[in-house]
């Protein structure tokens, strides 16, 4: 009889598997990278990007975290972090990342990815309110 080898998860928080764009600066350079999550925990992120970096290097990524993962609504989140891993695959331009996450930091943005635009304004009721506005006669202002 034979059994297979018994493996320990290493992870102490849970992966969620999202295809999410990251803003990267790399060891606090005011340029800006780009890449993609393929995934992200509480505690760390991998990702790929196209800008070379280097294992141990720190770095600070921004990303609209789901509401799946915030468990409220979806929000932009800073983190500060350190790279743990790099991988380069052969054949493919784009660098692996695997970066433990050390501090976070929610920014004010707390705007959902669908209210930055997917949402069509009603144009009709925003042209009125608009002109209403723009001819009312404000008691501290006067006529506008």
């Amino acid at each position: 009889m034979t059994t297979s080898p018994v493996r320990h998860e290493r992870r102490a928080a849970q992966r969620f598997e999202y295809q999410i764009p990251v803003s990267l600066k790399i060891g606090g350079q005011e340029r800006e990278e780009r890449g993609c999550t393929q995934n992200l925990s509480a505690r760390g992120a991998f990702f790929y990007t196209d800008c070379p970096i280097a294992e141990g290097a720190t770095i600070e990524i921004t990303v609209l975290m789901p509401a799946e993962i915030t468990l409220a609504e979806s929000m932009r989140v800073r983190c500060r972090g350190r790279v743990l891993r790099v991988l380069h695959a052969e054949g493919d331009s784009r660098i692996g990342v695997a970066a433990q996450l050390e501090g976070y930091e929610y920014l004010a943005e707390a705007v959902t990815a669908a209210a930055e635009g997917s949402f069509a304004r009603i144009s009709s009721l925003h042209e009125q309110a608009e002109l209403s506005d723009r001819n009312a006669v404000s008691p501290l202002r006067g006529n506008r």
